[in-house]
């Protein structure tokens, strides 16, 4: 059913060092994604990897009014990379909540992920990363909106549970637009 195909990308959403313990806005259980993801990234022809890459006064920063702490400010230690992303894996990387009016929790918010997916030739995408609840959800709602079969790989995501029970209504969110679930086990024994 999950056979990768040339047709196929994986999307990652946000791996970045601020989403992880020690960063300024830490998914608990957030190191964990990286080992599923690199198992599957070498199923794929097409890697897409999202980032936060915002301004410093972005409106979603608590000094603005906003309900996060500051985090992913371009440029800065916390809106790179984890080191544990292999980056010689990743075809593109798409910079998302660079307008300082708008959250951009998705990685089509904005940007031009779905028209650089579509210039590849694809029309599947398998979404991964960080944080289940927020961009990961977003980012799959959009994906599935903008016409692609949406894959959510359920070991390879994270939740920040903001709000209690957050990671069952982001993936009940996620199903009721149309997403469906997969494992990286599943697609190793699809490949």
């Amino acid at each position: 059913m999950h056979a990768i195909r040339p047709a196929d990308a994986l999307v990652v959403v946000d791996p970045q060092n601020d989403f992880l313990p020690g960063g300024a806005l830490p998914v608990a259980e957030g190191e964990r994604i990286f080992e599923p993801i690199g198992r599957v990234m070498p199923l794929f022809a097409h890697v897409f990897a999202t980032r936060d890459w915002h301004p410093p006064h972005h409106s979603s920063f608590q000094a603005q009014g906003g309900p996060w702490p500051e985090h992913c400010v371009a440029g800065s230690y916390g809106a790179a990379f984890s080191p544990r992303l292999p980056l010689d894996r990743i075809s593109e990387i798409v910079d998302k909540g660079t307008d300082p009016a708008t959250d951009g929790y998705s990685g089509f918010a904005g940007t031009d992920l779905a028209g650089r997916l579509r210039a590849r030739g694809v029309d599947r995408v398998f979404i991964c990363g960080l944080a289940t609840d927020y961009c990961v959800k977003e980012t799959a709602i959009a994906a599935a909106a903008h016409g692609f079969a949406t894959v959510v790989l359920t070991d390879a995501i994270a939740a920040v549970n903001a709000q209690p029970a957050g990671e069952a209504a982001a993936l009940q969110a996620m199903e009721t637009a149309g997403a469906s679930f997969a494992t990286s086990a599943d697609l190793h024994a699809a490949a």
